[in-house]
């Protein structure tokens, strides 16, 4: 049986980056959809809503263009560390994400997590449709996830971890044992249990009794 289980958040917190924004860039929609991501971390707007207006901007674009997203992005400073000490401990370490499975899996299995969890964008003739594939993973999805994950590994929920940094991610820190708050917004700084400024993962592991490498 694992000892803990650790739920993280992806975007701006397991990685440097926001993948709708990076998508938005190829669609020449940057500005737009950081302001909406902007307004709904901070818990001004509703998330599934939110994510439908800035994924409606991506309508046309080439499936190919999440490979190259993909790319991009940048694994935040101390994920492998922290990783591998969980797990090392006996824990599990999983995320759950508002945004998209095809970015999130492939990072997931080369950092060796045990769970996953995002949504999917909707592709037709090669082409993003503008959609997303239901059900939308929002914020009370990431709560249902942890939930899911803890059962599963046969955990109260008290032996659990929330890391995120938004409001979507506000109702899985709600049910959890021990809720951080990652570089987080307003409404997470508020409610958190814990906040980590640095932007080092590793830094979680003493927070759980575990040493950094």
């Amino acid at each position: 049986m694992a000892r803990f289980l650790v739920v993280l958040d992806v975007d701006s917190t397991l990685i440097e980056d926001e993948v709708i924004e990076l998508l938005a860039e190829e669609a020449g929609s940057a500005d737009l959809v950081a302001d909406i991501t902007f307004r709904a971390m901070n818990g001004e707007l509703d998330f599934e809503q939110s994510l439908r207006e800035r994924v409606a901007t991506l309508k046309g674009l080439p499936a190919s263009v999440i490979d190259a997203v993909r790319e991009r992005i940048t694994v935040t400073r101390g994920v492998p560390e922290m990783i591998a000490g969980v797990q090392a401990a006996g824990g599990k370490v999983a995320v759950v994400s508002g945004g998209f499975e095809e970015v999130i899996e492939p990072v997931a299995r080369e950092l060796g997590l045990d769970h996953w969890r995002a949504n999917r964008l909707e592709v037709a003739d090669g082409l993003l449709t503008g959609d997303v594939i239901p059900p939308v993973i929002d914020a009370a999805a990431k709560a249902s996830a942890l939930r899911a994950w803890a059962a599963e590994a046969g955990l109260p929920l008290s032996q659990t971890v929330a890391v995120g940094d938004g409001a979507n991610d506000l109702p899985m820190m709600a049910i959890c044992g021990l809720a951080v708050g990652f570089d987080a917004k307003a409404p997470v700084r508020d409610l958190a249990h814990v906040l980590l400024d640095e932007r080092d993962l590793s830094m979680l592991l003493p927070l759980l009794g575990l040493p950094r490498a």
